[in-house]
C-alpha cells in the first residue's frame, strides 16, 4: 500500500509539473528601431532576444518595427544590431503577464568603419538620449525609478541618488533638489521637448517641486536628467534640466490597468484609434489614497488629510506624408484644509481656534509635430499652453460670539503659459550634427 501511495504521488507531482508547463505565461515585445540623429527608421535591423532557447529574432520591417512573440514573462537581454551602427544591448528588461513590451529603440551609427572586426558592446544606461549631450547628463527609465528606496517612481526622488545632487529642504513633504549647490528654482522641467510648470502636488508657485509628482509611471517613456553644461535648446535653465518624455499607446491591442497604492488609486487605458491602424491614445487617472481613506472615515492623515488628483494623456497620430502628430496634457489638483471644532472644551494649544484652507491647480496641453524630411534631416514643433493656480485662506472662530468665523486673510494668484518651439536637425554624417531652432514664451500673471 505504501508504494501504491508513493507512486500514486509521483504521478501527480509529474501530472501538474506538465499543467504548469503547459499553463507557462506568454508575452509579445515589439517595438521599433530608428536612427538617433534623424529619427528614421532603419530598415533590416536584427533584433533578438539573448539567451533564449531556441533564439528568438526578428528583422525590422520598412517602418523599422520588429516583434517577437511567445516571451515568457520575466528579465530578459535584448540585442539590437544594424551594419554601419553600434550594437544595442539591453540588459533586464522586465516583460509582465499583463501588458505587451512595447519599446522605441534608437541606434547611433558607429563613426569608424572597421573591413574586418567584430564589435561586441553593451548599452551605456547613463547616456543621454539628446546627442548634443556630452557631459553631465544622464538618462533614466520608468523601471529605475522604482530601483531607489523611498522614491515612489519620482523622478526628482530618484535623482538626489546622484554625485552632485542634494534634497532641497530636511523634511519628505517635498522633492526640491539641489544640484551642486544651486537654488532648486533653478530646475527646468520639460515634457515632449518643451518647457512646463512644476509638475508636482503642493508646490509652490514659481517652485520646482512638491510632496508628490503629477507624472505617472504607466505613462512615462526614458527621459534625461541634466546637471550643468545644458545643450543650448534649453532656456531658463540654472541648475539642472528634466527633460521627460511620454511613451505612445499600444497601436494594435487595447490594454487597461487598475492599481491601488500609497500614492493613489490609479487606472489606466491604452490602444489604437481602429484596428490595423498607427495611431493610439494613452491615458492615465490617479486619485489620493488617502482621499479615499478619509471619504469612508479612516483618517491616517489626522484632521488634516491631503487630498490630489492628476490627469495625464498622449494621443499618437501618425499620418502618410504630413509627419507624425501628438496631442498631449498633464493636470493634475490639490487641497489642504482644517477645520476647527466648534466646541473650544476640545481646543488644544495656543492656535486650536484657527482654520484654513489650501489649493492648487495645474494643467497643460501640447500639440507636437514631426516631419521627416529627408533620410538626414527632420523638422519637430511644438506648442503649449498652461494654467496655474495657486491660493489660500486663514481664519479663527470666535468662542464668545457663537463661534462665528472671522476671515484673517488670502491669496490667489493665477500664471498663464503659451509657447512655441521649433527645431531643425540635419545630420552631415556620424560626427557632424547640425540642430538650431527658436523657442517663443509668453506669461501672464494675474
Amino acid at each position: 500500500m505504501k508504494n501504491l501511495t508513493v507512486a500514486v504521488l509521483m504521478l501527480g507531482g509529474l501530472l501538474a509539473a506538465s499543467c504548469l508547463q503547459a499553463q507557462a505565461i506568454l508575452q509579445t515585445i515589439r517595438g521599433n528601431v530608428t536612427d538617433r540623429e534623424t529619427k528614421a527608421p532603419l530598415i533590416g535591423a536584427e533584433v533578438a532576444l539573448l539567451n533564449s532557447d531556441p533564439m528568438v529574432g526578428d528583422v525590422t520591417d520598412t517602418d523599422g518595427n520588429f516583434k517577437l512573440g511567445k516571451i515568457p514573462v520575466g528579465r530578459h537581454t535584448l540585442q539590437v544590431s544594424y551594419l554601419g551602427y553600434e550594437p544595442l544591448t539591453m540588459p533586464n528588461i522586465l516583460v509582465t503577464a499583463g501588458k505587451e513590451l512595447v519599446l522605441n529603440l534608437e541606434l547611433v551609427e558607429s563613426a569608424v568603419q572597421l573591413e574586418v572586426a567584430t564589435v561586441v558592446a553593451k548599452h551605456n544606461k547613463a547616456e543621454a538620449l539628446n546627442e548634443m549631450a556630452t557631459v553631465s547628463a544622464r538618462s533614466f527609465s520608468v523601471e529605475e525609478t522604482s530601483r531607489y528606496a523611498g522614491s515612489f517612481y519620482d523622478p526628482a526622488r530618484m535623482a538626489t541618488n546622484y554625485a552632485g545632487v542634494a534634497v532641497g529642504s530636511s523634511d519628505d513633504l517635498s522633492n526640491e533638489i539641489v544640484v551642486r549647490g544651486n537654488s532648486p528654482s533653478g530646475i527646468l522641467w520639460r515634457l515632449e521637448g518643451i518647457e512646463i510648470p512644476n509638475p508636482n502636488h503642493f508646490g509652490s508657485m514659481g517652485g520646482s517641486g512638491g510632496g508628490i509628482s503629477m507624472l505617472s509611471s504607466s505613462t512615462l517613456s526614458n527621459s534625461d536628467f541634466y546637471t550643468g553644461a545644458f545643450p543650448s535648446e534649453f532656456g531658463n535653465a540654472l541648475s539642472g534640466v528634466f527633460d521627460l518624455n511620454m511613451r505612445n499607446g499600444n497601436n494594435e491591442k487595447r490594454e487597461y490597468a487598475l492599481m491601488l497604492g500609497a500614492l493613489g488609486l490609479e487606472g489606466a487605458a491604452e490602444g489604437p484609434f481602429r484596428k490595423g491602424g498607427k495611431g493610439s491614445y494613452l491615458i492615465n487617472y490617479r486619485y489620493a489614497t488617502l482621499g479615499i481613506l478619509d471619504a469612508v472615515g479612516i483618517k491616517i492623515a489626522g484632521d488634516v488629510t491631503p487630498k490630489y488628483s492628476d490627469v495625464s494623456f498622449k494621443l499618437n497620430m501618425p499620418t502618410e506624408r504630413a509627419g507624425t502628430f501628438a496631442l498631449f496634457g498633464l493636470a493634475g489638483q490639490n487641497s489642504v484644509q482644517f477645520y476647527p471644532k466648534k466646541d473650544s472644551t476640545t481646543w488644544t494649544g495656543e492656535l486650536a481656534e484657527w482654520g484654513f484652507k489650501e489649493s492648487a491647480s495645474t494643467a497643460t496641453v501640447g500639440l507636437s509635430h514631426r516631419l521627416l524630411l529627408s533620410g538626414s534631416s527632420y523638422l519637430r514643433t511644438v506648442a503649449m499652453v498652461s494654467r496655474e493656480t495657486d491660493g489660500g485662506d486663514q481664519y479663527w472662530l470666535d468662542p464668545e460670539d457663537d463661534y462665528k468665523k472671522h476671515d484673517d486673510g488670502g491669496y490667489n494668484t493665477t500664471n498663464y503659459t503659451a509657447r512655441l518651439s521649433s527645431t531643425y536637425n540635419h545630420k552631415f554624417n556620424a560626427q557632424n550634427t547640425l540642430r538650431v531652432g527658436a523657442i517663443y514664451s509668453y506669461t501672464k500673471f494675474k
